[in-house]
């Protein structure tokens, strides 16, 4: 079973009810400055690699299983992966004790196919042809979980938007706001509640040079497809925009930001040696971009979204090296 949604921005109503309703069960992630030395910015990171699995994904899938009643979850719930949402949705079945199964590809992070299948969790590997075509809401009349969209959920998006509202609680002046851009859920959930707060901030999507379908479609006016090739950074970048996405992305996104494989595996060895902070690749890929991007000024913050990497990749990591695809 799957719901057809039209995603829209979420309000500041539905971000602080999403936020009250994950409060009993989730810690607030701190921000924190970085002095890089920098003359024309402060860097913050916000580090949702702190939340209970690692990543920012717990929000979205928590508040999305807490607002469907009972009659919806009867056969459990699914949802399609890269790998952070189904280990987050895999934590939010656990935690409503209902079954769970995730739609992944079996190259994604070995750490996290893992970490769905240790909280119960049941991974069906699918091709990432199959996969692309789950996630831009092809019908599967076959399921009989709810298939909870990972992108263009309503509660989704408003779960995301809980980041921002701590943003601009905790830094109220931010200035501008770097988020790793997958789908685009995160990116338009956080830019929603900040640009409610704060229209003056600016939020950029930050994209790998391996695929970034949300320059190509700003410079185009339009959604394009872009040549994609393979990289150790699993979770952001696509063969092109999601059609329901767009709307939001011209509405709510100021610009973005493309960095090179070795700009994120230097942010990452960065965000280790000088904060102790393990982040996988989308995870450093926003400090990555406020440490190279000229349009990132004032107070930045990185949204560090994710820190579940693979342990070789992330020895290689440590070297100095770039890790195969």
């Amino acid at each position: 079973m799957i719901e057809k949604t039209a995603p829209r921005r979420p309000t500041l109503d539905e971000v602080h009810a999403a936020r009250d309703r994950l409060a009993p069960h989730l810690a607030r992630t701190p921000l924190i400055p970085l002095d890089l030395g920098l003359p024309d910015r402060q860097i913050f990171l916000k580090l949702e690699t702190l939340s209970p699995i690692g990543a920012f994904k717990i929000r979205p899938a928590l508040n999305a299983v807490l607002t469907r009643d009972a009659t919806a979850l009867r056969d459990g719930v699914a949802t399609v992966s890269s790998g952070n949402m189904a280990y987050g949705m895999a934590w939010a079945a656990r935690r409503v004790g209902i079954p769970m199964a995730a739609y992944m590809y079996a190259d994604a992070p070995k750490a996290k196919i893992d970490g769905v299948q240790k909280l119960g969790g049941e991974v069906r590997f699918i091709s990432h042809e199959a996969w692309w075509q789950y996630i831009t809401d092809a019908e599967r009349p076959e399921l009989t979980e709810l298939l909870i969209n990972p992108v263009t959920d309503q509660a989704v998006l408003a779960g995301n938007g809980t980041i921002g509202l701590e943003i601009v609680e905790d830094l109220p002046e931010v200035d501008c706001v770097l988020t790793p851009y997958g789908g685009g859920s995160l990116t338009s959930g956080v830019a929603s509640a900040v640009k409610a707060l704060r229209p003056e901030a600016k939020v950029f999507a930050v994209e790998g040079e391996h695929a970034a379908p949300v320059t190509a479609a700003l410079a185009a006016g339009r959604i394009v497809d872009v040549e994609t090739t393979p990289a150790f950074i699993k979770s952001i970048g696509g063969p092109s925009l999601l059609p329901q996405m767009w709307p939001l992305v011209r509405e709510l996104i100021d610009g973005s930001a493309v960095v090179t494989l070795a700009q994120v595996v230097e942010a990452m060895r960065l965000l280790f040696a000088r904060a102790r902070i393990v982040a996988e690749g989308a995870g450093a890929a926003a400090l990555a971009a406020a440490m190279t991007n000229p349009h990132a000024t004032g107070n930045v913050v990185c949204i560090v979204s994710g820190g579940n990497i693979d342990a070789e990749d992330y020895m290689q990591v440590l070297r100095g090296e770039i890790p195969s695809a």
